[in-house]
């Protein structure tokens, strides 16, 4: 079969994480390993720990994340930038917005992985995550033991020193007065009064997993929550590890209560007891009765965990990443990333498909479409009714005083939809990649995602403001937030 050289890289795109741009040229010699993503993917995010496994086993290897764009705002420069911050990735970017990389490599789809020899060649090409053990296979193969004495190409990740980072989500308690942040880029969870007074900060801010008290207990990216007042009970769902956790306020302590710390790969409609039950990427909770709704993002579906017996199962979706209303059994999702409830619907902001989703509770659950396109790459930013409505990866939603709020995430802004007649408007801009919502009374609070803050919008004037958090500090220093 004859060798296929890898096409060179076009010049003067933009590169990041690295201090020039580089070309196949220049690293002949070593083997390469080309990362075809996009940072709105959940599949690509999945990838990344296998990214790391192979460059700490072989350091002569050159990992290259080439990021070609779904998104129109995926195409900044400085949104990626802010991506690698988040996701801690060390090794060099290839700012590919105009896609001329992916055609030139003829990819097809995220992720997809092109595995380039000492001499320039295509040794291989995959498509779709869990792959490490082939690419480990490969590269292993290509590098033998004439490893060179090259130093590797990476930037280590600079630490986040803000006293709060890319915060994921928010949850507002008026009853308690109490505000639950994700402190996502810190790995922990901090809870504080509504108007900025620390009470607790949970985890070490060392990304891993260990259950325990408030000071020892370790998260990984934690995104949604839900607070069951009665019983002093914050659930939480720890995206990285692939868990769903409980905080006790009473005994102050963190329990595991569904997923076995690896991510699944099985994507079918299926259940079992939770504390044997993989899990794929959970990003946001929602307590019904003695339920909790899981929006599990990494296989496109609504889980439920029945908290009387432990066991857990899909609830609606089946796995395929698409917009298929109707019947729980038959529906289809796209990355659902944020959930609200008014008791009678569960609303679903569905990032994939840049729509607003709805699934009525009680017997007989069916979905429908409020707002938004349902189209993979119908996005954009229009106000209307219904399907004339565009979004832009929307991941945040909350529901209160008769509306549904929507965190239009990459149009950095917040809209209203009417949840009967999915008229969409939109009501305050200025926001950077805002993730998570929730409202207490009259106010709604933001989390701000690029920005490391919590914003609290006055719905009735409108007016946007900062919350301060006095003596909070990012893990390991101390000063001033």
């Amino acid at each position: 079969m004859a060798q296929i050289r890898a096409p060179e890289f076009l010049a003067k795109l933009p590169w990041l994480n690295v201090d020039h741009p580089l070309s196949l040229k220049e690293l002949k010699g070593r083997v390469v390993l080309l990362d075809f993503w996009t940072y709105c993917c959940i599949n690509c995010l999945h990838v990344l720990p296998d990214l790391k496994y192979l460059e700490e086993k072989y350091p002569d290897l050159v990992v290259i994340g080439v990021h070609s764009a779904k998104f129109d705002h995926e195409k900044d420069v400085e949104s990626i930038r802010q991506a690698i911050a988040r996701y801690n990735i060390s090794h060099p970017v290839l700012v590919d917005s105009g896609s001329h990389t992916w055609r030139n490599y003829v990819v097809r789809a995220w992720p997809t992985f092109v595995v380039i020899d000492r001499n320039g060649y295509i040794a291989g090409t995959f498509a779709g995550e869990g792959k490490r053990e082939l690419l480990d296979e490969l590269i292993g193969t290509l590098i033998g033991e004439n490893a060179s004495d090259l130093p590797p190409i990476r930037k280590p990740p600079e630490p986040i020193l803000s006293a709060i980072a890319f915060p994921g989500k928010v949850l507002a308690d008026a009853e308690s007065n109490q505000l639950f942040i994700a402190d996502s880029g810190h790995d922990r969870i901090v809870i504080s009064t509504l108007t900025g007074e620390v009470q607790h900060i949970i985890g070490t801010g060392e990304s891993g997993w260990k259950d325990g008290d408030f000071e020892t207990a370790q998260f990984a990216a934690p995104q949604g929550m839900a607070f069951d007042s009665n019983r002093q009970f914050l659930y939480v769902a720890d995206t990285d590890n692939h868990l769903i956790r409980r905080i006790d306020f009473q005994k102050k302590m963190v329990e595991t209560i569904a997923g076995t710390g690896q991510q699944s790969r099985n994507i079918r409609p299926h259940g079992g007891y939770g504390l044997e039950t993989a899990l794929n990427s959970p990003w946001d909770l929602a307590l019904v009765a003695d339920s909790l709704l899981i929006a599990m993002a990494g296989s496109h579906q609504i889980w439920e965990l029945r908290l009387g017996t432990g066991m857990i199962r899909t609830y609606a979706g089946t796995g395929a990443e698409f917009r298929v209303d109707g019947a729980i059994e038959s529906a289809a999702f796209a990355q659902p990333s944020g959930l609200a409830i008014d008791g009678r619907e569960l609303f679903i902001a569905d990032s994939e498909i840049s729509s607003i989703r709805a699934v009525e509770l009680g017997q007989n659950p069916q979905v429908r479409t409020v707002c938004g396109s349902g189209e993979l790459f119908g996005f954009g930013d229009r106000d209307g009714q219904g399907e004339e409505v565009r979004l832009q990866h929307c991941m945040g939603i909350a529901y209160g005083l008769g509306a549904v709020w929507i965190a239009d995430t990459y149009n950095h802004k917040i809209k209203r939809v009417d949840p009967q007649t999915g008229e969409c408007k939109t009501i305050v801009d200025g926001f950077s990649e805002p993730s998570g919502l929730s409202i207490a009374g009259s106010t709604l609070f933001v989390a701000d995602t690029n920005h490391h803050q919590i914003q609290r919008i006055d719905l009735e004037s409108l007016t946007v403001s900062a919350i301060e958090f006095p003596g909070l500090c990012a893990p390991g220093l101390c000063f001033p937030s």
